[in-house]
């Protein structure tokens, strides 16, 4: 066995985040990492592993004291990137039809068998 120091204060914070930030947004603020550092935080935060099971919308990172809401970790990422805006709200109009002869009618061409 090594006689490796495993004190986390000693660790450099890309390699034990949790235990040198609360938040998405202190990883943000950290003036020692680089964009790209912060980036991989914060994607490894994201990451589905840290799910949790029955709220697939938080995220559990080990050494943290609470779960963390994955909109919080993507909002840090949009301002990371420089995109300070909200995500696109989802909805809109459906891209598969419930007909599929509707289909063929809107183009123009004819199908072969038409409900009655």
């Amino acid at each position: 066995m090594t006689n490796a120091n495993t004190n986390s204060c000693t660790h450099h914070p890309l390699f034990h985040p949790a235990a040198h930030y609360a938040s998405p947004d202190d990883v943000l603020n950290d003036q020692e990492l680089t964009a790209p550092e912060k980036r991989v935080v914060l994607s490894s935060w994201a990451s589905d592993m840290f799910a949790v099971e029955s709220s697939p919308a938080l995220r559990e990172i080990p050494g943290m004291g609470r779960p963390v809401r994955l909109a919080e970790i993507l909002a840090a990422l949009r301002k990371l990137d420089g995109d300070d805006d909200d995500p696109p709200r989802g909805g809109g109009v459906p891209m598969r039809l419930r007909r599929p002869w509707a289909a063929a009618v809107a183009f123009g061409t004819r199908c072969s068998r038409q409900p009655s």
